[in-house]
Protein backbone atom coordinates (compact mmCIF):
# COMPACT_ATOMS: atom_id res chain seq x y z
CA UNK A 1 0.00 0.00 0.00
CA UNK A 2 2.68 2.35 0.77
CA UNK A 3 4.53 1.79 -2.37
CA UNK A 4 1.20 2.27 -4.23
CA UNK A 5 0.72 6.21 -2.57
CA UNK A 6 4.59 6.72 -3.28
CA UNK A 7 3.68 5.51 -7.28
CA UNK A 8 0.45 7.21 -7.28
CA UNK A 9 2.04 10.43 -5.54
CA UNK A 10 4.72 10.44 -8.48
CA UNK A 11 2.18 9.91 -11.35
CA UNK A 12 0.17 13.02 -9.98
CA UNK A 13 3.53 15.50 -9.50
CA UNK A 14 4.61 14.37 -12.56
CA UNK A 15 0.88 14.84 -14.35
CA UNK A 16 1.02 18.58 -13.01
CA UNK A 17 4.15 19.31 -14.41
CA UNK A 18 3.28 18.15 -17.52
CA UNK A 19 0.25 20.69 -17.50
CA UNK A 20 1.89 23.34 -15.87
CA UNK A 21 4.50 22.90 -18.85
CA UNK A 22 1.45 23.20 -21.46
CA UNK A 23 -0.31 26.17 -19.42
CA UNK A 24 2.63 28.35 -18.92
CA UNK A 25 2.03 31.41 -20.87
CA UNK A 26 3.59 32.27 -23.95
CA UNK A 27 5.56 35.13 -22.58
CA UNK A 28 6.47 36.74 -19.27
CA UNK A 29 3.98 39.28 -17.78
CA UNK A 30 6.28 40.88 -15.83
CA UNK A 31 9.30 42.65 -17.82
CA UNK A 32 12.03 44.52 -16.52
CA UNK A 33 12.29 48.19 -16.58
CA UNK A 34 15.08 49.84 -18.32
CA UNK A 35 16.39 52.77 -16.13
CA UNK A 36 15.39 56.38 -17.02
CA UNK A 37 16.56 58.95 -14.89
CA UNK A 38 16.64 62.01 -16.26
CA UNK A 39 13.85 62.03 -18.99
CA UNK A 40 10.26 62.17 -18.23
CA UNK A 41 8.55 61.79 -21.62
CA UNK A 42 9.18 57.80 -22.45
CA UNK A 43 9.54 54.50 -20.24
CA UNK A 44 10.78 50.84 -21.64
CA UNK A 45 9.51 47.80 -20.20
CA UNK A 46 11.74 44.51 -21.40
CA UNK A 47 9.92 41.26 -21.87
CA UNK A 48 13.03 39.34 -23.39
CA UNK A 49 11.28 38.79 -27.35
CA UNK A 50 9.23 41.86 -27.56
CA UNK A 51 9.68 45.76 -25.40
CA UNK A 52 6.54 47.63 -24.56
CA UNK A 53 7.55 51.69 -24.74
CA UNK A 54 4.62 54.36 -23.33
CA UNK A 55 5.37 58.28 -24.45
CA UNK A 56 3.95 60.11 -22.36
CA UNK A 57 4.86 63.42 -24.17
CA UNK A 58 5.07 63.17 -27.36
CA UNK A 59 3.66 66.72 -27.62
CA UNK A 60 2.77 69.20 -24.89
CA UNK A 61 -0.19 68.78 -23.01
CA UNK A 62 -1.17 65.34 -24.39
CA UNK A 63 -3.96 63.80 -23.42
CA UNK A 64 -3.17 60.55 -23.01
CA UNK A 65 0.40 58.21 -23.29
CA UNK A 66 0.63 56.23 -26.62
CA UNK A 67 2.01 52.55 -26.56
CA UNK A 68 4.14 50.79 -28.57
CA UNK A 69 5.50 47.34 -29.04
CA UNK A 70 8.52 46.01 -30.21
CA UNK A 71 8.87 42.60 -31.05
CA UNK A 72 11.00 40.23 -32.36
CA UNK A 73 9.80 38.12 -34.97
CA UNK A 74 8.84 35.36 -33.86
CA UNK A 75 7.74 37.01 -30.19
CA UNK A 76 4.56 35.40 -28.92
CA UNK A 77 3.02 38.09 -27.67
CA UNK A 78 0.19 37.96 -24.86
CA UNK A 79 -3.03 38.18 -25.55
CA UNK A 80 -3.85 41.35 -22.76
CA UNK A 81 -0.89 43.29 -24.29
CA UNK A 82 -2.71 45.94 -25.44
CA UNK A 83 -0.79 48.70 -28.01
CA UNK A 84 -1.21 51.49 -30.67
CA UNK A 85 1.65 50.68 -33.18
CA UNK A 86 3.99 47.49 -33.30
CA UNK A 87 7.29 47.35 -34.88
CA UNK A 88 9.49 44.29 -35.62
CA UNK A 89 12.63 44.62 -34.29
CA UNK A 90 15.47 44.59 -35.05
CA UNK A 91 14.48 47.40 -37.25
CA UNK A 92 16.44 47.30 -40.67
CA UNK A 93 14.89 50.32 -42.26
CA UNK A 94 14.02 53.50 -40.69
CA UNK A 95 12.81 56.85 -41.38
CA UNK A 96 13.32 59.69 -38.87
CA UNK A 97 11.88 63.04 -39.24
CA UNK A 98 13.95 65.53 -36.73
CA UNK A 99 17.54 65.99 -37.23
CA UNK A 100 17.72 65.53 -33.81
CA UNK A 101 17.54 61.85 -34.27
CA UNK A 102 20.49 61.62 -36.51
CA UNK A 103 22.84 61.74 -33.78
CA UNK A 104 21.43 58.91 -31.91
CA UNK A 105 21.67 56.32 -34.60
CA UNK A 106 25.30 57.57 -36.16
CA UNK A 107 26.02 56.52 -32.20
CA UNK A 108 24.40 53.40 -32.18
CA UNK A 109 26.54 52.75 -35.36
CA UNK A 110 23.09 52.28 -37.26
CA UNK A 111 22.90 55.33 -39.48
CA UNK A 112 22.98 53.13 -42.58
CA UNK A 113 19.91 52.25 -41.32
CA UNK A 114 18.20 55.22 -42.42
CA UNK A 115 16.55 55.57 -45.71
CA UNK A 116 14.75 58.71 -46.08
CA UNK A 117 14.59 62.00 -44.47
CA UNK A 118 12.50 65.58 -44.83
CA UNK A 119 14.28 68.57 -46.16
CA UNK A 120 18.01 66.55 -46.16
CA UNK A 121 19.65 70.08 -46.60
CA UNK A 122 18.62 70.71 -42.61
CA UNK A 123 21.02 67.71 -42.10
CA UNK A 124 25.00 68.98 -41.29
CA UNK A 125 26.51 65.83 -39.61
CA UNK A 126 29.60 64.43 -42.23
CA UNK A 127 28.99 61.03 -41.46
CA UNK A 128 25.44 60.79 -42.25
CA UNK A 129 25.63 63.31 -45.21
CA UNK A 130 27.86 60.98 -47.30
CA UNK A 131 25.31 58.53 -47.35
CA UNK A 132 22.81 61.48 -48.64
CA UNK A 133 25.81 61.98 -51.19
CA UNK A 134 26.00 58.57 -52.24
CA UNK A 135 22.05 58.38 -52.65
CA UNK A 136 21.06 56.02 -49.63
CA UNK A 137 18.73 58.72 -48.16
CA UNK A 138 15.95 59.74 -50.02
CA UNK A 139 14.21 63.15 -49.73
CA UNK A 140 10.89 63.40 -48.26
CA UNK A 141 9.86 67.05 -49.03
CA UNK A 142 8.59 68.94 -45.77
CA UNK A 143 7.74 67.28 -42.53
CA UNK A 144 4.02 69.06 -42.48
CA UNK A 145 3.66 67.59 -45.86
CA UNK A 146 5.59 64.04 -46.67
CA UNK A 147 5.82 62.62 -50.43
CA UNK A 148 4.16 59.58 -49.48
CA UNK A 149 4.35 58.27 -52.28
CA UNK A 150 8.42 58.30 -52.18
CA UNK A 151 8.25 57.13 -48.50
CA UNK A 152 6.38 54.28 -49.71
CA UNK A 153 8.65 53.29 -52.21
CA UNK A 154 11.74 52.92 -50.07
CA UNK A 155 9.50 50.61 -47.74
CA UNK A 156 10.56 51.23 -43.85
CA UNK A 157 10.04 49.11 -41.19
CA UNK A 158 9.10 52.56 -39.26
CA UNK A 159 8.71 56.21 -39.23
CA UNK A 160 9.97 58.14 -36.07
CA UNK A 161 8.01 60.92 -36.02
CA UNK A 162 7.19 64.15 -34.20
CA UNK A 163 4.38 66.71 -33.78
CA UNK A 164 3.66 69.88 -32.12
CA UNK A 165 -0.01 68.40 -31.98
CA UNK A 166 -2.00 65.76 -32.25
CA UNK A 167 -3.98 65.23 -35.61
CA UNK A 168 -1.24 65.07 -38.02
CA UNK A 169 -2.88 63.76 -41.32
CA UNK A 170 0.77 62.88 -43.29
CA UNK A 171 1.30 60.67 -40.29
CA UNK A 172 -2.32 59.40 -39.82
CA UNK A 173 -1.99 58.57 -44.07
CA UNK A 174 1.22 56.83 -43.54
CA UNK A 175 -0.24 54.66 -40.96
CA UNK A 176 -3.15 53.57 -43.15
CA UNK A 177 -0.49 52.41 -45.41
CA UNK A 178 1.06 49.44 -42.94
CA UNK A 179 3.63 51.54 -41.97
CA UNK A 180 3.93 52.22 -38.09
CA UNK A 181 5.05 55.78 -37.12
CA UNK A 182 6.19 56.15 -33.60
CA UNK A 183 6.19 59.72 -32.05
CA UNK A 184 9.28 60.79 -30.59
CA UNK A 185 8.72 63.34 -27.51
CA UNK A 186 12.82 63.99 -27.15
CA UNK A 187 12.14 67.96 -28.00
CA UNK A 188 9.38 68.35 -25.47
CA UNK A 189 12.05 67.63 -21.99
CA UNK A 190 13.06 70.82 -19.83
CA UNK A 191 16.41 68.88 -18.60
CA UNK A 192 19.92 68.61 -20.59
CA UNK A 193 20.21 65.07 -20.22
CA UNK A 194 16.30 64.51 -20.30
CA UNK A 195 16.54 65.28 -24.04
CA UNK A 196 19.92 63.28 -24.22
CA UNK A 197 18.76 60.28 -22.42
CA UNK A 198 16.18 59.33 -25.60
CA UNK A 199 19.08 57.55 -27.11
CA UNK A 200 17.86 54.75 -24.95
CA UNK A 201 14.20 54.92 -27.29
CA UNK A 202 16.37 54.17 -30.36
CA UNK A 203 18.52 51.55 -29.02
CA UNK A 204 15.21 49.14 -28.26
CA UNK A 205 14.73 49.59 -31.54
CA UNK A 206 18.11 47.68 -32.41
CA UNK A 207 18.53 45.55 -29.79
CA UNK A 208 21.12 47.70 -28.50
CA UNK A 209 20.11 48.68 -25.14
CA UNK A 210 23.42 48.32 -23.46
CA UNK A 211 25.36 50.33 -25.94
CA UNK A 212 22.50 53.16 -25.40
CA UNK A 213 23.02 52.96 -22.00
CA UNK A 214 26.68 53.07 -22.17
CA UNK A 215 26.87 56.21 -24.54
CA UNK A 216 24.40 58.13 -21.77
CA UNK A 217 26.30 57.30 -19.12
CA UNK A 218 29.42 59.08 -20.70
CA UNK A 219 27.52 61.79 -21.56
CA UNK A 220 26.16 62.07 -18.30
CA UNK A 221 29.63 61.27 -16.76
CA UNK A 222 31.05 64.68 -18.55
CA UNK A 223 28.14 66.67 -17.82
CA UNK A 224 28.37 66.17 -14.03
CA UNK A 225 32.31 66.86 -13.70
CA UNK A 226 31.62 69.97 -16.09
CA UNK A 227 29.03 71.42 -13.57
CA UNK A 228 31.26 70.86 -11.19
CA UNK A 229 33.63 72.65 -12.31
CA UNK A 230 31.89 75.59 -12.91
CA UNK A 231 30.91 75.51 -9.05
CA UNK A 232 34.64 76.72 -9.03
CA UNK A 233 33.80 80.18 -10.51
CA UNK A 234 34.89 83.23 -8.54
CA UNK A 235 32.13 85.17 -10.29
CA UNK A 236 28.47 84.52 -11.19
CA UNK A 237 28.00 86.79 -14.35
CA UNK A 238 24.71 88.42 -15.56
CA UNK A 239 23.00 86.45 -18.98
CA UNK A 240 20.65 87.67 -21.72
CA UNK A 241 19.22 85.34 -24.39
CA UNK A 242 17.34 85.76 -27.79
CA UNK A 243 16.71 88.89 -30.06
CA UNK A 244 13.73 90.97 -31.73
CA UNK A 245 11.39 89.85 -34.57
CA UNK A 246 9.00 92.06 -35.97
CA UNK A 247 9.46 94.23 -32.50
CA UNK A 248 8.80 91.23 -30.33
CA UNK A 249 11.83 90.09 -28.59
CA UNK A 250 11.69 86.00 -27.65
CA UNK A 251 13.72 84.68 -25.39
CA UNK A 252 14.20 81.29 -23.02
CA UNK A 253 11.55 80.77 -20.44
CA UNK A 254 12.57 80.26 -16.77
CA UNK A 255 11.97 76.45 -16.78
CA UNK A 256 13.59 76.14 -19.97
CA UNK A 257 16.56 73.76 -21.32
CA UNK A 258 18.36 76.93 -22.37
CA UNK A 259 17.73 78.71 -18.90
CA UNK A 260 18.89 75.21 -17.36
CA UNK A 261 22.19 75.17 -19.22
CA UNK A 262 23.23 78.43 -17.72
CA UNK A 263 21.78 78.08 -14.46
CA UNK A 264 24.79 74.82 -14.50
CA UNK A 265 27.22 76.68 -16.04
CA UNK A 266 26.86 78.84 -13.03
CA UNK A 267 26.04 82.27 -14.30
CA UNK A 268 22.68 84.40 -13.64
CA UNK A 269 19.76 83.98 -16.37
CA UNK A 270 17.99 87.37 -15.89
CA UNK A 271 14.54 85.52 -16.76
CA UNK A 272 15.22 82.38 -14.15
CA UNK A 273 12.44 83.45 -12.09
CA UNK A 274 9.64 83.23 -14.66
CA UNK A 275 7.93 80.04 -15.17
CA UNK A 276 7.23 77.83 -18.12
CA UNK A 277 9.87 75.74 -20.02
CA UNK A 278 8.82 77.39 -23.35
CA UNK A 279 9.54 81.11 -24.91
CA UNK A 280 8.77 84.36 -23.67
CA UNK A 281 7.48 87.16 -25.61
CA UNK A 282 7.99 90.72 -24.40
CA UNK A 283 8.68 94.02 -25.37
CA UNK A 284 11.87 95.93 -26.38
CA UNK A 285 11.74 98.24 -23.92
CA UNK A 286 10.66 95.48 -20.91
CA UNK A 287 14.22 93.92 -22.02
CA UNK A 288 16.15 97.00 -21.98
CA UNK A 289 15.07 98.16 -18.69
CA UNK A 290 16.01 94.48 -17.13
CA UNK A 291 18.97 93.39 -19.32
CA UNK A 292 20.84 96.51 -20.40
CA UNK A 293 23.77 95.80 -18.33
CA UNK A 294 24.04 91.74 -18.68
CA UNK A 295 27.29 90.46 -18.75
CA UNK A 296 27.03 88.17 -21.76
CA UNK A 297 24.22 87.77 -24.35
CA UNK A 298 24.15 84.25 -26.08
CA UNK A 299 21.78 82.78 -28.59
CA UNK A 300 20.99 86.52 -31.13
CA UNK A 301 18.66 84.43 -33.04
CA UNK A 302 20.19 84.03 -36.38
CA UNK A 303 23.21 87.06 -36.16
CA UNK A 304 26.60 85.70 -36.67
CA UNK A 305 28.13 89.50 -36.89
CA UNK A 306 27.76 93.07 -34.78
CA UNK A 307 27.11 94.79 -38.30
CA UNK A 308 24.04 92.44 -38.90
CA UNK A 309 22.98 93.29 -35.71
CA UNK A 310 23.14 96.97 -35.82
CA UNK A 311 21.95 96.96 -39.32
CA UNK A 312 18.62 94.67 -38.32
CA UNK A 313 18.12 97.62 -35.51
CA UNK A 314 19.65 100.01 -34.07
CA UNK A 315 18.28 98.89 -30.17
CA UNK A 316 20.68 96.51 -29.82
CA UNK A 317 23.73 98.98 -29.69
CA UNK A 318 22.29 99.96 -26.57
CA UNK A 319 23.41 96.51 -24.34
CA UNK A 320 26.56 96.38 -22.41
CA UNK A 321 27.21 93.24 -23.93
CA UNK A 322 27.14 94.60 -27.42
CA UNK A 323 29.05 97.41 -26.48
CA UNK A 324 31.60 94.96 -24.87
CA UNK A 325 31.60 92.93 -27.53
CA UNK A 326 30.61 89.60 -25.63
CA UNK A 327 27.86 88.44 -27.77
CA UNK A 328 28.10 84.14 -28.85
CA UNK A 329 26.11 82.75 -31.25
CA UNK A 330 25.43 78.93 -32.52
CA UNK A 331 24.38 79.93 -35.80
CA UNK A 332 27.62 80.04 -37.14
CA UNK A 333 28.42 76.59 -37.24
CA UNK A 334 26.18 74.81 -40.31
CA UNK A 335 27.20 71.90 -42.35
CA UNK A 336 27.65 71.80 -46.19
CA UNK A 337 24.28 72.54 -46.91
CA UNK A 338 23.59 75.13 -44.69
CA UNK A 339 22.23 72.77 -41.42
CA UNK A 340 23.10 74.53 -38.12
CA UNK A 341 24.88 72.20 -35.85
CA UNK A 342 23.50 73.29 -32.58
CA UNK A 343 20.29 72.56 -33.84
CA UNK A 344 20.86 68.77 -34.59
CA UNK A 345 23.42 67.84 -32.03
CA UNK A 346 23.20 70.17 -28.89
CA UNK A 347 20.22 68.14 -27.66
CA UNK A 348 22.15 64.71 -27.89
CA UNK A 349 25.33 65.77 -26.30
CA UNK A 350 24.41 68.72 -23.63
CA UNK A 351 27.82 67.90 -22.32
CA UNK A 352 29.15 69.91 -24.91
CA UNK A 353 26.64 72.85 -24.79
CA UNK A 354 27.35 73.42 -20.67
CA UNK A 355 31.46 73.36 -21.88
CA UNK A 356 31.02 75.81 -24.13
CA UNK A 357 29.05 78.27 -21.90
CA UNK A 358 31.21 77.36 -19.13
CA UNK A 359 34.22 78.76 -22.05
CA UNK A 360 31.94 81.71 -22.24
CA UNK A 361 31.43 82.52 -18.59
CA UNK A 362 34.19 81.45 -17.01
CA UNK A 363 37.13 81.41 -19.84
CA UNK A 364 39.66 80.35 -17.14
CA UNK A 365 38.53 77.40 -16.13
CA UNK A 366 38.65 75.67 -19.24
CA UNK A 367 41.83 77.51 -21.22
CA UNK A 368 42.42 75.17 -23.97
CA UNK A 369 38.85 73.84 -24.53
CA UNK A 370 37.59 74.73 -28.43
CA UNK A 371 33.91 75.67 -28.33
CA UNK A 372 31.89 72.98 -29.91
CA UNK A 373 28.56 75.13 -30.86
CA UNK A 374 29.00 78.73 -29.97
CA UNK A 375 30.82 81.44 -31.35
CA UNK A 376 31.59 84.90 -30.34
CA UNK A 377 30.48 87.24 -32.90
CA UNK A 378 32.51 89.08 -35.79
Amino acid sequence: MKKLIILFSCLFIFSCNQKNKQEKPVSTTEGKEIAINYAEGFTITDFGDYKIINVSSPWPKAEKKLTYLLAEKNAEIPKDVNYDQKVTIPVEKMVVTSTTHIPSLESLGVENTLVGFPNLDYISSEKTRKLINEGKIQELGENESINTEVLLNVEPDVVIGFSVESGNKTFQTIQKSGIPVIYNGDWTEAAPLGKAEWIKFFGAFYGKEKLAEKIFTEIESEYTSAKKLAENAQKKPSVLSGAMYKDVWYLPNGKSWQAQFIQDANATYLYRETDGNGSLSLAFESVLAKAQQADYWIAPGAFTSYEAMKNASEHYSKFKAFQEKEIYSYAGVTGETGGVLFYELAPNRPDFVLKDLIKIFHPELLENYQFAFFKPLD
